[in-house]
């Protein structure tokens, strides 16, 4: 599972959740795999992120050092900051582990890179 991905799953769906974001990571096994810079999409995506939490995200992975804790003004043209960004977001990818809702503690697999949101039927 990328971390963009992650920026953008949330456990809401669970009975008496209100919020259930960001999710938490607690990852077992977390592969850094190649991926052809693209600062197009990179840019296009940053509004649409959670920055903050894609930051805690970056930290529960260990991928934080690199990465500013805010965008910089005209991150569009900021060569080096996009770099930063594809890294985190598309680069690093959590293989094992589970995300957790800060709001229940219900923890939700993520088997070969795979995020299982599945709710038993007490939980909807």
């Amino acid at each position: 599972m990328k971390l963009l991905t992650h920026n953008m799953l949330t456990s809401k769906i669970i009975k008496g959740v209100q919020q259930g974001y960001p999710l938490g990571i607690t990852a077992t096994k977390v592969d850094v795999k190649e991926v052809d810079f693209n600062p197009d999409f990179v840019s296009r995506m940053i509004p649409k992120l959670d920055w903050p939490a894609l930051c805690k995200a970056a930290e529960d992975v260990g991928h934080s050092a690199e990465l500013p804790k805010e965008v910089v003004p005209e991150y569009e043209t900021n060569e080096e900051f996009l770099k930063k960004a594809h890294h985190v977001l598309l680069q690093v990818e959590v293989i094992e582990g589970n995300l957790v809702c800060p709001e229940s503690g219900r923890k939700f697999p993520v088997n070969n890179g795979i995020p299982n949101m599945l709710l038993n039927e007490d939980e909807v």
